[in-house]
């Protein structure tokens, strides 16, 4: 199936256009469109470096090129002894740079390809729960404080903003709530995908939060859920701090993260009880 040479008329267009096969081989924008033809068109389960055996031999000093209808030509066949001492060693990096290349851009794209049908799926899936009642929706970006802040931009803002773009077509009034654990590196962009609410964790100080997301956009949490595990007083004061910083309106109370295991059920009830006492 890798043979896109055998039967497509998009890489045979290519061959007109660039006739030597070195050329389509080692020219990385080349290389990538070639490679992508074949699964773009039929998506198989992977994509197929378009390369070939002979590539190293450039490397170690035997040219060669792929002849239309005889095939690999080496110029100068090795003869002799002094043929042989002029056969470097292969290093893939000063010789054969753009292999490397264009595997990592093929793995971007097919990765992006994934991210897609991720988005996609998501948002479907969100529109679906509020067809049949929910009245809000919390996206779970767990992985993303693990990127970089580029990767992130690449790799997970646009997909995250597809997703509330897609369901804020269908349903505009639909509040969306976006966690991502230990995002304090990334509120700024959080907030950049569009929801209407940013979750913060408890490595966050919820007045310097508020004040990086600007008071337009609602924010939920953040108390330690270690505090539970407290005394009352210490859990009022914990409750009332964060309520104090996060300030009037646009604020969900909540914890930083999910309730711990082992935590004394009669704490998570006191943090019920204060938090419904509470008045502005």
């Amino acid at each position: 199936m890798r043979q896109a040479g055998r039967y497509m008329k998009s890489y045979q267009i290519i061959c007109e256009k660039y006739p030597s096969f070195r050329e389509r081989s080692e020219n990385v924008d080349l290389v990538v469109e070639i490679s992508l033809q074949p699964w773009n068109v039929f998506k198989p389960d992977g994509v197929i470096l378009f390369s070939d055996i002979l590539t190293p031999l450039s490397g170690m000093n035997i040219p060669f090129n792929i002849v239309k209808g005889k095939g690999p030509v080496i110029f100068d066949p090795l003869g002799s002894a002094a043929d042989v001492d002029k056969v470097r060693e292969f290093n893939p990096e000063e010789s054969v740079p753009y292999v490397g290349e264009a595997l990592t851009i093929l793995r971007r794209e097919v990765l992006h390809s994934l991210l897609q049908k991720f988005a996609t799926s998501m948002a479907n899936y969100i529109q679906y729960q509020a067809d049949n009642g929910a009245q809000v929706v919390q996206i779970f970006d767990s992985w993303a404080t693990e990127l970089s802040p580029v990767d992130f931009e690449e790799f997970s803002l646009p997909y995250l903003k597809q997703i509330v773009d897609s369901v804020k077509q269908t349903h505009p009034d639909l509040p969306l709530i976006l966690y991502a654990s230990g995002s304090g590196g990334l509120l700024e962009r959080l907030a950049l995908t569009g929801v209407d609410v940013v979750s913060l964790d408890w490595t966050v100080d919820m007045a310097e939060g508020r004040k990086r997301l600007g008071h337009d956009i609602a924010v939920q949490g953040n108390v330690d859920p270690g505090v539970l595990f407290g005394s009352k007083e210490f859990i009022t004061n914990r409750i009332n701090d964060t309520v104090r910083k996060a300030g009037k309106g646009k604020h969900v109370l909540n914890l930083g993260h999910g309730i711990k295991v082992g935590t004394p059920e009669e704490n998570v009830a006191h943090f019920f009880e204060v938090a419904k006492a509470i008045r502005y």
